[in-house]
């Protein structure tokens, strides 16, 4: 007999792609999806339970189905589609957890719980460290939306953990997750023709690829590996860091740098305009930046990713298409007017 895996906010696509992905593991028998939702996606042969986790039914899925394994993926920055405001989506990261974990700790089959954080959890601030470790504690904690959201979600996992010392409890904090089918708020930024920027600052990124998201999710469900650890905190993200300034010209976009409160004025007309929602973190994010460091990835949760940050960038980049000033237009343009002027003169 196989274990059963249940897998909450499949109506997402990384969710969706996670559910295909778990069920070809030779040990896994059986995979419920559950959202308040319906998913627009196919969930292969995997069981779709439409449930909203904010509700006690939760339990009684855990308890019908003998679930062994419980990976969390809804937690989320922004809502899906017309699913909701962000007051809805704050409920569903932090009570839709909490109702969650109250479950789990009445399985006694559960056995696994994996739960998709962020590295929103360090916050951006001007004193933060040039890098953060999964121990390092931010300057100051995040005073509100996803953010805090991520902060709640996470001590409530820690004091499940406490309360069930037998379950193997892993926590992914991932960099912003890039990608063809990415549905980030990070993602909905780049899609901008012109990307507002904060006069002043250049933020260094990271970013993780969608696919390599799926593969430590599938690492994390699973049984460890000979001389890996699967239990814990880790920081994922991939190799290298971009500034801000280096992904626009990647991907074709040019910036217009704003003075901060005018920023905050752009981001009321593009949210009014229903265009993007640019939350205080993320513009925070766009000033201040974030880094990790993800030595325990590779050292013990044995996770290499295939991809890295600037590869994820140019993946994301080539679903898109060209932006306004295509990286390969502007050089050729250029060569051309180095090549009319006299010798020795630069464009």
């Amino acid at each position: 007999m196989g274990k059963v895996v249940l897998v909450t906010g499949v109506a997402r696509r990384l969710g969706g792609r996670f559910v295909r992905r778990i069920q070809r593991e030779p040990d896994v028998e059986r995979v419920i999806g559950v959202d308040a939702v319906p998913p627009e996606h196919h969930l292969g042969g995997a069981d779709f339970v439409r449930a909203d986790i904010r509700h006690p039914t939760i339990g009684k899925l855990l308890a019908e189905y003998g679930v062994h394994t419980v990976v969390h993926m809804d937690i989320n920055g922004t809502p899906l589609g017309a699913r909701g405001n962000r007051a809805s989506v704050k409920e569903t990261n932090v009570i839709g957890t909490m109702q969650l974990l109250g479950a789990c700790q009445k399985a006694p089959s559960v056995q696994r719980l994996v739960v998709k954080s962020s590295t929103n959890v360090y916050g951006s601030a001007p004193r933060d460290p040039a890098v953060f470790s999964e121990t390092t504690p931010p300057k100051s904690l995040p005073s509100g939306g996803f953010a805090k959201d991520t902060v709640e979600v996470e001590g409530y996992v820690r004091g499940f953990a406490r309360r069930r010392p037998d379950v193997a409890v892993c926590v992914l904090r991932f960099a912003n997750i890039l990608g063809p089918c990415a549905d980030s708020p990070l993602a909905e930024y780049f899609a901008l023709p012109v990307l507002p920027t904060v006069i002043g600052y250049d933020p260094r990124l990271q970013f993780v690829h969608e696919k390599d998201a799926i593969e430590v999710l599938r690492i994390a469900a699973s049984e460890p590996r000979r001389s890996t650890l699967n239990s814990g905190t880790f920081n994922i993200a991939g190799d290298g860091v971009l500034l801000l300034s280096q992904a626009a010209r990647r991907l074709g976009r040019p910036t217009l740098p704003l003075l901060l409160p005018t920023l905050r004025w752009a981001r009321t007309a593009l949210r009014s305009l229903g265009i993007t929602d640019f939350s205080p973190e993320q513009i925070r994010l766009l000033t201040h930046g974030r880094v990790v460091v993800t030595t325990q990835m590779r050292e013990t949760l044995g996770f290499e990713p295939e991809h890295t940050t600037a590869g994820a960038l140019a993946d994301y980049a080539h679903s898109r298409g060209p932006g306004l000033l295509p990286p390969e237009t502007l050089a050729r343009t250029i060569d051309r007017l180095a090549a009319l002027l006299p010798a020795g003169a630069q464009p």
